[in-house]
């Protein structure tokens, strides 16, 4: 079963030039820039013209909430991945903070076995720390679990590590990569009592960034940067928001880090006043904080000192983001758009298509040695998102969270995902989902 893709504007390893791809069953075998030539007589099962449209990669999503189990009142496996392929997103790493809570071996497994029934594209979970499961994590399989989830911040439950002596263990002995949520529960804890201690029970949601401050993120992602140079460590810092943590990481070779960091769309594309426009919808934690932070993001980006560009998508029922700043649930759906988001930056000028596709197909790849994918090589598997410039807006007939919103209502975007191709396979097709498709469990090098 061959597969013809033909006549794209391939953007790939940071050239952007005219071609052809050619897919065997689920591996792309050639790469055809355009006036190469191949044999045309070959049968091919499926011809895609993609004449005045984008060939990408398929985007590797290293950080979503897809509430299974136990929580898919708001989302389960199933609509957070059909959304994910709409928006040109091939595979994706989910969060252990489901209930029961991922901490466990055998439950890991039974994560697994969820992923492998209802995802429509490619998928892995990480395994999640907690102040006793040390000797858990000395025991996953770092062929088949992209990392080790450490909250070193506000968490639900046992979730949130915070004893020293068990983080030296876990920096020390963790058989794969650790990722980090990096805020200092404290510093949080301190900033709440003061706007408490002003406006009682009604602190205003433009506080926020106030209250998860760039002082208590600085303060943790320091400590995990400190736990992973005296341990030789991967680590991998989730959601960085603020200017002040970009000189912890290094613009060196990606190949070459140890530590590398991660930014997400939500803190690229607001800034705090957004608070005022949107509420609570907007409450992510880290939280997104000043312009200047949004812009020095960026030029972390740009610069490589931050590496992949991922959503953090959280999402709740509209009930739970509404009423009081304190009561209102933190996190946001964004997996069906972080593409045409960044696209929409770069049309701005605010960042090239080539970073993009750099910082959301290959990093995440390259930093968690994901084999064979986030790239488009000869041998590797055709996981392929096609897009076009094309002007659409955001509404409730086309968000497809099962939460039934987006912080992005209503925007405008001026390029859209037309196809995404899983292992070799058209599962979204101009509007068209096949959802009876599955992906596969991503596989790790060691």
């Amino acid at each position: 079963m061959k597969t013809l893709i033909k006549n794209g504007t391939i953007i790939n390893e940071n050239s952007i030039f005219k071609g052809d791809i050619i897919i065997d069953n689920d591996i792309i075998e050639k790469i055809i820039p355009q006036g190469s030539s191949y044999d045309t007589n070959q049968n091919f099962a499926q011809i895609i013209d993609a004449c005045d449209e984008y060939i990408i990669p398929g985007v590797i999503d290293d950080q979503v909430h897809f509430r299974d189990p136990g929580l898919t009142t708001k989302e389960d496996i199933y609509y957070g991945s059909r959304a994910a392929v709409a928006g040109g997103v091939s595979s994706f790493m989910d969060m252990p903070n489901v209930l029961p809570p991922t901490t466990s071996l055998a439950l890991l497994k039974e994560k697994q076995k969820i992923g492998a029934q209802k995802s429509l594209i490619n998928y892995s979970f990480y395994f999640g720390a907690t102040n006793d499961n040390i000797d858990e994590i000395r025991n996953v399989d770092p062929r088949t679990t992209c990392g080790i989830k450490v909250f070193m911040g506000s968490s639900t439950g046992n979730m949130l590590v915070d004893n020293i002596q068990t983080l030296e263990k876990i920096f020390s002995e963790a058989p794969t990569l650790i990722a980090t949520h990096c805020e200092d529960t404290p510093t949080i804890n301190a900033n709440i009592d003061l706007y408490k201690a002003r406006y009682g029970e009604d602190i205003p949601i433009e506080y926020h960034h106030l209250i998860r401050s760039r002082e208590a993120c600085l303060k943790s992602s320091s400590l995990a940067v400190k736990l992973a140079k005296k341990y030789n460590s991967r680590l991998h810092v989730l959601h960085l928001s603020t200017a002040d943590e970009i000189p912890l990481f290094s613009n060196e070779a990606r190949n070459k880090k140890r530590i590398t960091g991660e930014v997400c769309v939500h803190h690229l594309w607001f800034n705090n006043e957004a608070y005022l426009e949107k509420g609570n919808l907007v409450r992510w934690n880290p939280a997104i904080k000043l312009e200047s932070d949004r812009q020095a993001l960026l030029k972390g980006i740009s610069k490589g000192n931050l590496d992949v560009i991922a959503t953090d998508h959280a999402p709740h029922l509209m009930a739970e983001k509404t009423g009081k700043y304190l009561h209102a649930a933190g996190g946001g759906p964004l997996v069906q758009h972080s593409l045409v988001m960044m696209l929409e930056l770069a049309q701005r000028g605010e960042i090239s298509l080539e970073k993009v596709v750099d910082c959301m197909c290959h990093a995440p790849a390259d930093v968690f040695r994901i084999e064979k994918r986030g790239y488009l090589r000869e041998g590797y598997k055709a996981d392929i998102c096609i897009f076009k410039k094309s002007k659409w807006t955001v509404d409730s007939n086309n968000i497809l969270y099962k939460c039934a919103w987006s912080p992005m209502d209503r925007v405008t975007f001026h390029n859209k995902v037309v196809k995404t191709i899983i292992n070799g396979k058209l599962v979204f097709d101009n509007g068209c989902i096949d959802t009876e498709s599955r992906g596969e469990l991503l596989t790790f090098a060691i």
